[in-house]
């Protein structure tokens, strides 16, 4: 059950860290350091999500 609750925060966490590159992309000057820093993240999520689902 932890499992399934830990996903679903994960899963929360990259569609809050997809916004915020998507917001962060539509300014008119967007900070292009921050982007990659929420892209990592966003990649971290990603990874830690793929292993959950193998186990």
């Amino acid at each position: 059950m932890q499992v399934a609750v830990d996903s679903t925060k994960l899963q929360f966490k990259h569609r809050q860290l997809e916004e915020a590159i998507m917001a962060e992309q539509r300014r008119p000057a967007p900070d292009e350091t921050l982007i990659v820093a929420l892209k990592k993240q966003k990649l971290q999520i990603k990874d830690h999500l793929s292993r959950i689902s193998r186990n």
